[in-house]
């Protein structure tokens, strides 16, 4: 058995080929997007290219400005944290002196408290021992003047005693002769 010849399938590129008049010979076919040659498209494109390129660059350097804005702005606020951050230490450091200072203050305080007590304890002690002797000096004072008024009283009843026995006696043992004697006395002695 004979095999069968192969069969020339017909193209749509052949066909055309054909069709255009070049008696079957192979014609190139240029590709084409929306109707224009790669040529065209290129020459498109590269105008974009460039107008993209003009015109971006003005975009860029309004892009640049604002970008540089923004360092500038983040600069300043960088230089403004330091200074806050400096400051900050400042206030810290004054403070932290302010509170040392109060803690020594504190500990004067607290020793000039313990000698004025000290001292008013001291006074106190002083003025107790005072009062003690003037109360002793004013309880001797009374004890005393308590005596001189018992031996007051004393030599007062000794006196009466010895008064109303004496004119007992004198009235008993003393009788009109007695008196003359006396009388007599009296006037050879002047």
């Amino acid at each position: 058995m004979a095999s069968p010849a192969p069969e020339v399938f017909a193209t749509e590129a052949a066909q055309t080929m054909v069709d255009d008049g070049n008696g079957g010979a192979p014609v190139h076919v240029e590709p084409e997007l929306w109707g224009l040659a790669p040529f065209q498209i290129v020459s498109i494109s590269m105008l974009v290219l460039l107008l993209f390129a003009f015109f971006g660059a003005k975009v860029h350097k309004s892009l640049g400005a604002g970008i540089d804005g923004k360092i500038a702005a983040i600069k300043d606020q960088l230089e403004e944290a330091k200074q806050l951050r400096a400051e900050a230490e400042a206030l810290r450091q004054e403070y932290a002196d302010k509170i040392a200072g109060a803690e020594k203050d504190a500990e004067a305080m607290l020793a000039n408290a313990q000698h004025e007590a000290d001292a008013i304890l001291e006074k106190a002690e002083a003025d107790s021992k005072a009062m003690v002797e003037r109360r002793k000096r004013m309880a001797e004072d009374k004890i005393a003047a308590a005596e001189r008024e018992a031996v007051e009283d004393v030599r007062n009843r000794a006196v009466n005693a010895a008064t109303t026995a004496s004119r007992k006696l004198i009235a008993d043992k003393h009788d009109a002769e007695a008196d003359k004697v006396l009388a007599d006395q009296v006037i050879a002695g002047i």
